[in-house]
């Protein structure tokens, strides 16, 4: 390994500069997080103890660091008896980081089993709803016509939504990736009033009509007979059950990003 400097017996590599760099911008993290409450003390007691069990395996001063090194042990397992909260946070805000979410992507799996789980249950109810997944180009104008959610998909969130007397209910959730970016937002009806002779209703016209103008899947429940429907590419498929519509989505979800990825991916 590449030699920077030597201080006596002391041999400084590019690789103590890289662990000295890790080490500092972990702490440097665990401060600001920390900062401002009582475990901000301790955790500098902690760094100093453990700086001082450093410094005395380097002078090879065997009882001191032996004596060092238990109280280090034992600090360590109060700091994380008394403090976790203050650890719970720090895993929340590394789980939330740019990086891991470029590590572990959203599971399109994931989406079709929440959005399938979701529809059959609000069905089992007959409450109706609207749900349209953008599987490209985002439809922002859309968007812009309900109130904005911004919050990750979950189950409960949905059936929320779609409650009666929630007064989000009426209108239609737009889900993108895993985020449901907003409810209550106002579709462009089709001008198609029947289907296999019998008559649409609004929230049907109204799926079916943003699949037309728009590369998304409409996921529509109804209100009256508890029916799940799909619209895709102003083509609606009716009477899905709970399996056939998370097969469904992960056919089509799958599809969509491997045609993405293609696209991003081709040279002209």
């Amino acid at each position: 390994m590449f030699d920077l400097f030597k201080i006596g017996f002391l041999t400084f590599t590019f690789l103590d500069l890289i662990d000295i760099i890790i080490v500092t911008f972990i702490f440097y993290k665990v401060y600001v997080i920390i900062r401002g409450t009582i475990a901000a003390q301790i955790f500098f007691g902690l760094v100093l103890l453990l700086f001082l069990s450093f410094v005395t395996q380097a002078a090879n001063f065997k009882t001191l660091g032996w004596i060092l090194r238990l109280l280090s042990d034992i600090w360590v397992v109060s700091f994380v008896i008394l403090f976790q909260p203050e650890i719970r946070r720090l895993l929340v805000l590394l789980g939330k980081s740019p990086f891991i979410h470029w590590l572990i992507k959203s599971d399109e799996s994931n989406v079709a089993d929440i959005i399938a789980d979701s529809s059959f249950e609000l069905a089992q109810h007959q409450h109706g709803a609207l749900m349209i997944i953008v599987k490209s180009i985002g439809i922002r104008g859309t968007v812009e016509t309900g109130e904005i959610i911004d919050a990750k998909l979950r189950k409960n969130l949905l059936r929320s939504i779609f409650f009666p007397r929630s007064p989000l209910h009426d209108g239609a959730v737009i889900i993108k990736n895993d985020i449901i970016e907003a409810a209550r937002c106002t579709l462009p009806l089709s001008v198609e009033t029947m289907k296999d002779g019998k008559p649409l209703g609004m929230r049907h016209r109204a799926g079916l009509g943003i699949s037309e103008q728009a590369d998304v899947i409409s996921v529509i429940v109804s209100e009256e007979t508890g029916s799940i429907s799909v619209a895709e590419g102003g083509k609606l498929t009716s009477g899905l059950s709970r399996d056939g519509l998370r097969n469904y989505l992960n056919n089509a979800l799958v599809g969509a990003k491997r045609k993405k990825y293609n696209k991003d991916n081709s040279v002209e």
